[in-house]
């Protein structure tokens, strides 16, 4: 890996003006030409010490530590291109750039505001120019070569709309000196406002929205407060300027109320004199044949101007207007563009590096912003956990990550996530120069609020407490009951979704099968709450959602061992965030009937998914609920079921067992003769986890005697599945084998996956501890493939740790350290905790055997994998012959 220079450098971008015309022209004969250019370039940068780090089609950037090596490589690659015997009527003419500052390095590149400061520099200039930032032109105008002078052009806004830059340019003697006007905003007439501070990332959204400002007459970037359609539109007229050359002109519409007074405003802008009423025919007159620009920010409370708007553009061919606002003017030739948030990491996945975090547009300016208050602030392994988990939960609002920044005067990332459950609260104070509905993330979302018809705001209270978004019959049935009088006739939930989209205040996307579903960012949503809080102090609406998500669950849960299993617990991951809010809901109600009944019905769905400490917690708040209440045995026998459930997958026995026999004594207290046999089951298999192999089998027996009195064969060979877990444990594999073969035969007749897969993983730990490879492996195959077609984490994650201890056991000592590591990763996440018996079995000890180093490299590299390439390279190893070779 090559090491880059550090600490202040100076930067060389280049690119060929007009590369796209000479690709055409020369066609075949363009790829060598590009190849002649590519040479020159790095053999000029490569003598004067510098280094190529990056290409971009025909653009190169190189880096120097000092800005007079960089000057250099520039005078030589433009004498050497002048020189070069280019084909006829296809001369290649290179700008060039150069900045000097401070970077950061992640991974094999740079990243940082100096990068977006040199490319901009560079666009700036014309074929065979070299252009230079202030800060070069200081550090070289003493030093230049021999036959080399610069020249002071002043200071130009570039078009990243910040501070103005003093460029300057270098007089190559026997090279052309003379060039059209730099590319910047000072070419064209414009009002464009300077901004203060950098626009970082969105380069998908700028190159999507530029190539639909030059599609459309009217385009109107949507979205919420805060997720800074203002600063995009400016930056989309900024890098549109050259294609206006009559001038951009900005329009500030959040002042006013009045649609009639729009044009009269966009006339005042430009400088044009009271049109005395006349405003349209004006404006008409004083712009015809002019190819202009109009920037129409938050155009929201005067929609009722849009005709007006599309009058005047069908008075001006030629012009074209660029519109921000929560909702589409709905004229005709509009074009919308919905503005998303930011790209937020994965605080669960963070990269090794934490510089690797700044590239993601959040982290990014969230550390441009916090540096710009604090300029000692860093980005580190003290703080980047907190800084990704910041960004993710501010949806990656543009405006929410400033304003968090903004605090980092007084609280670090830390203390800040630590507040951000009040995140309206937390959001505020920020620079005075905004206007007065952005400095607090609440005033933005109020503005919106604020203009809502009376109905409308009813729905978007009441669509708050969907936590994990909505279709249209949740909507339907937990938002329309109980209808206000006072806010008119209840609506159609679609209907009433529309509104609210076309405002900005609710996304949709689509689901698979092609139905809408509906969610509201998070901030969004804790504003709503708000609302809803206010208007409806009995929590009707949320009840009403904790009952509909527990009918889901429920439904769910009764069909999760039948053939659609994974369409199953698709549907509970999908409504995941939705089952939170309804327990929390329940818990907060004191509701304990409610609560255990989405315990019961959630808590496989927690253990096959791999979110077992979640639902540790969520049970243990149950169960202290259930202390405080007057539960009947019913509902007591629901909640130890569940909760030892957990704990038994978590490699928790002690309370698993404890769990258990509260469950079994319920059971005993109702006459249920079903539930005993099945807690006598579940008790069996936590004696046998926990190596108390008589008292699990004497449990094995008593719920195998249960369920034969009731007739119910696929209970009696779940037992006999878990007795021969229990022999196994007690190094009686031979006898438990034959039971595992009578059980299997029962879970294919009847159609259960889910336990054949797991009486299979039991086989083949039988057979690894015989050292029967042969027979372990096809058990081992047909288990995981089961696991990852319904997407059982828990199964996967077991399955991956016997193919490991397998794979050791033959010899393949790098792979089985690579398939371990990825089961830990995944039982660290998941909470899975039985990994163990995998390693009694093949006596397979990985936290030893990473103290060789090729093996902790290979452990490493493991944990680094996703999970379906670990399921791959686990299928690979199951479906190799080789014996054991260790004993």
């Amino acid at each position: 890996m090559v090491t880059l220079p550090t600490g202040t450098v100076t930067f060389l971008f280049t690119d060929i003006e007009g590369s796209t015309r000479l690709a055409q022209a020369l066609d075949d004969a363009w790829p060598s030409v590009l190849e002649r250019h590519d040479r020159i370039l790095r053999e000029a940068v490569e003598q004067a010490g510098g280094q190529v780090f990056g290409t971009e089609g025909d653009a190169v950037f190189a880096v120097f530590r000092g800005a007079a090596e960089a000057v250099s490589a520039a005078v030589a690659a433009q004498r050497a291109l002048a020189a070069e015997p280019w084909p006829p009527d296809a001369a290649v003419r290179v700008r060039m750039g150069l900045h000097t500052g401070e970077p950061r390095v992640s991974g094999d590149t740079y990243v940082g505001l100096e990068l977006h400061r040199v490319a901009r520099v560079t666009n700036a200039g014309h074929g065979g120019q070299v252009l230079l930032s202030g800060p070069t032109a200081a550090l070289v105008e003493s030093t230049l070569p021999d036959g080399v002078r610069m020249r002071d052009l002043g200071e130009h806004r570039l078009k990243d709309l910040s501070r103005p830059e003093r460029l300057s340019m270098l007089v190559i003697d026997g090279l052309p000196s003379s060039f059209p006007s730099l590319r910047t905003l000072n070419a064209v007439p414009n009002n464009l406002p300077t901004q203060l501070t950098t626009f970082l990332g969105r380069e998908l959204e700028l190159a999507e929205a530029g190539a639909l400002l030059r599609q459309a007459r009217l385009l109107t970037l949507t979205g919420p407060g805060g997720t800074g359609k203002t600063r995009l539109a400016l930056q989309l007229a900024a890098n549109a300027t050259d294609e206006f050359r009559d001038g951009v002109h900005f329009v500030q519409l959040g002042s006013l109320d009045e649609p009639s007074l729009v044009l009269p405003t966009i006339a005042q802008a430009m400088g044009l004199p009271d049109p005395h009423g006349r405003a349209l025919e004006h404006l008409a007159e004083h712009l015809a044949g002019q190819r202009v620009l109009f920037v129409l920010d938050n155009f929201e409370q005067v929609l009722d101007a849009a005709p007006d708007l599309a009058a005047l553009l069908e008075r001006l061919p030629e012009a074209r207007a660029l519109v921000t606002s929560r909702s589409p003017l709905r004229v005709y030739g509009e074009q919308e563009y919905p503005v998303p948030p930011m790209d937020v990491p994965d605080p669960r996945r963070l990269p090794d590096d934490p510089a690797a975090l700044a590239e993601y547009e959040s982290v990014a300016l969230f550390v441009e912003r916090a540096t710009a208050v604090q300029p000692s602030f860093r980005l580190d392994e003290s703080n980047a956990a907190a800084i990704a988990e910041i960004c993710a939960r501010l949806d990656g609002l543009p405006l929410a990550i400033e304003l968090a920044a903004a605090r980092i005067r007084l609280l670090t990332p830390q203390a800040m996530l630590a507040r951000l459950d009040d995140r309206l609260s937390l959001l505020a104070g920020g620079s005075r120069n905004l206007p007065e509905r952005q400095q607090t993330l609440r005033g933005a979302i109020a503005w919106s609020y604020d203009l809502l018809e009376p109905g409308e705001r009813v729905m978007f209270a009441r669509f708050s407490p969907f936590a994990g978004g909505a279709d249209v019959e949740a909507a339907e049935r937990v938002a329309l009951p109980g209808w206000p009088s006072d806010a008119g006739p209840a609506p159609d939930a679609l209907e009433a979704l529309s509104s609210l989209l076309d405002k900005s205040l609710i996304r949709q996307d689509m689901q698979a099968d092609g139905e809408p579903r509906f969610r509201m960012l998070q901030t969004i949503r804790e504003y709503a709450a708000e609302r809803l809080a206010e208007n409806e102090p009995h929590a009707a609406t949320r009840a009403r959602h904790a009952e509909y998500y527990l009918g889901v669950a429920e439904e769910a849960a009764a069909r999760l061992f039948g053939d659609d299993q994974r369409g199953c617990l698709d549907v509970l991951e999908r409504e995941h965030d939705n089952l939170r809010a309804a327990m929390a809901f329940a818990v907060e109600q004191g509701n304990a009937e409610l609560a255990v009944r989405l315990l019961a019905a959630s808590w496989r769905f927690w253990q096959m998914r791999g979110y077992l400490p979640e639902g540790r917690d969520r049970a243990e708040r149950v169960l202290a609920l259930l202390e405080r209440s007057n539960a009947d045995a019913a509902t007591r026998l629901r909640a130890h079921e569940a909760a030892g459930g957990i704990a038994y997958w978590q490699g928790d026995m002690e309370h698993a067992r404890e769990w258990y026999a509260a469950q079994r004594a319920a059971a005993r207290e109702l006459g249920d003769g079903a539930a005993e046999a099945d807690a006598a089951y579940n008790q069996s298999m936590a004696f046998a986890v926990a190596d108390e192999v008589p008292r699990a089998l004497e449990r094995g027996e008593e719920a195998a005697g249960l369920f034969r009195a009731l007739g119910d064969r696929h209970g009696e060979a779940r037992v006999l599945w878990g007795m021969a877990s229990a022999l196994g444990v007690a190094g009686r594999v031979e006898e438990g084998l034959p039971l595992l073969d009578r059980a299997e035969a029962v879970f294919r007749e009847v159609g259960d996956r889910f336990t054949l897969a797991w009486s299979l993983y039991i086989k083949a730990l039988a057979y690894i501890s015989l050292r029967r490879l042969d027979q372990a492996r096809p058990a081992l195959e047909e288990s995981l493939t089961i696991f990852r077609t319904t997407g059982d984490v828990s199964g996967y994650a077991l399955v991956l740790d016997a193919i490991a201890a397998a794979d050791w056991l033959a010899g393949n000592d790098e792979r089985g350290l690579r398939l371990a590591g990825a089961a830990a990763a995944i039982q660290d996440v998941s909470g899975i905790g039985l990994a163990e018996v995998n390693r009694e079995a093949a006596r397979f000890y990985p936290a030893k055997l990473v103290e060789d180093p090729a093996l902790a490299a290979a452990y490493a590299e493991g944990k680094r994998l996703t999970a379906e390439d670990a399921v791959a390279l686990a299928l690979e190893a199951a479906r190799e012959t080789t014996p054991a070779v260790r004993p």
